[in-house]
């Protein structure tokens, strides 16, 4: 669905064989692609509950509703349409929660960016060449959700041009669909994880927490990124965004695939990574790419004014150098 899912997600579960006392609980694991990347699931029941066709047949639901990559998909359609439409629940669910976020954020999270994605390479299409000044400055044009109205399931726009990207936050969606259907079936222990997208609720039968891996890039800027902290946590979600995975090279020039909805071009700023933690994935995945956009300061200063919100930074300081800040709520998870 939403292309490579949010590409950049740098945050990877140990996926590890999990071990436990129980004496009743057995642990299931199911793995598959969709959504344009691969996902994970892990869970500890009596029997087999959750089936990978069951999964599959959720993600697909998701699909046909904000995949930019489906010609069918319902996104597909609002774009291409006049004046707007209505959504199904999934679609109206997911624009409700970018409209809390455009609004906490003051427009650094806009899912109309999807002309300016596309333009710079990120979108469906190829493109030959990065735009330049005059085309991003008339595709700004274009952008905007002061131009998207939701009322009820009908969304409307006030431009035939304004079309909408979720990549930035329909995945941690999916992830709470994913893992909100694992409770539903009485499911107490899990990890589901699409495209490093997280959500996770324990303990262990055995009465331990979850550990999970953040990823961060490596000293070196040719070496493969690296797990530089270990959290423990029973609840909540964590996604990240960053800049060091997920990007172009045209001749000498990157391009980052952050786009600044309000500049048109791509981020180019001290922040190389953000990893949210909070108690849904949807949340944390809208903030982590719209905080990319601040300093670190501001960073941190915006996550504490978020209840339940933690965050791990990583950043270029002046002299170049790697550094790396986190919140004490986050402090306190990290156990390696």
């Amino acid at each position: 669905m939403l292309s490579i899912g949010k590409y950049i997600l740098l945050l990877f579960p140990l996926l590890v064989s999990f071990f436990f006392k129980g004496k009743d609980q057995k642990e299931f694991i199911i793995r598959g692609y969709a959504q344009g990347t691969d996902y994970s699931i892990k869970y500890f029941a009596k029997d087999s509950v959750v089936t990978k066709r069951a999964v599959d047949s959720i993600l697909s639901v998701i699909d046909s509703s904000m995949s930019l990559y489906k010609p069918y998909s319902l996104i597909n359609r609002f774009n291409e349409a006049n004046e707007g439409l209505d959504l199904d629940p999934h679609f109206a669910a997911v624009m409700r929660s970018a409209f809390k976020v455009y609004k906490a954020t003051k427009g650094k999270f806009d899912v109309t960016v999807a002309p300016l994605v596309q333009a710079w390479g990120f979108g469906p299409k190829r493109i030959d060449k990065f735009p330049d000044s005059s085309e991003v400055k008339q595709l700004l044009q274009c952008v905007g959700m002061n131009n998207l109205h939701l009322k009820g399931n009908h969304l409307t726009k006030s431009k035939s041009c304004i079309s909408v990207d979720l990549n930035g936050i329909a995945q941690g969606y999916s992830v709470d669909l994913v893992a909100d259907y694992l409770i539903k079936k009485g499911i107490a222990s899990f990890v589901v994880e699409i495209g490093g997208e997280l959500r996770m609720k324990g303990p262990k039968p055995d009465g331990s927490a979850m550990r999970i891996g953040i990823e961060g890039p490596a000293s070196s800027a040719h070496a493969e990124p690296v797990i530089r902290h270990i959290i423990s946590i029973n609840n909540g979600a964590i996604t990240t965004a960053g800049n060091y995975r997920k990007y172009l090279q045209k001749g000498a020039k990157k391009i980052a695939h952050l786009i600044d909805p309000k500049t048109g071009y791509p981020l180019d700023n001290a922040l190389i990574s953000v990893t949210i933690y909070a108690k849904d994935a949807v949340t944390a995945d809208g903030y982590d790419s719209p905080i990319m956009a601040m300093d670190v300061q501001e960073a941190l200063g915006f996550v504490a004014s978020k209840k339940g919100m933690e965050a791990y930074i990583i950043y270029h300081k002046k002299d170049g150098s790697i550094a790396d800040t986190l919140t004490k709520g986050l402090k306190k998870m990290i156990v390696e």
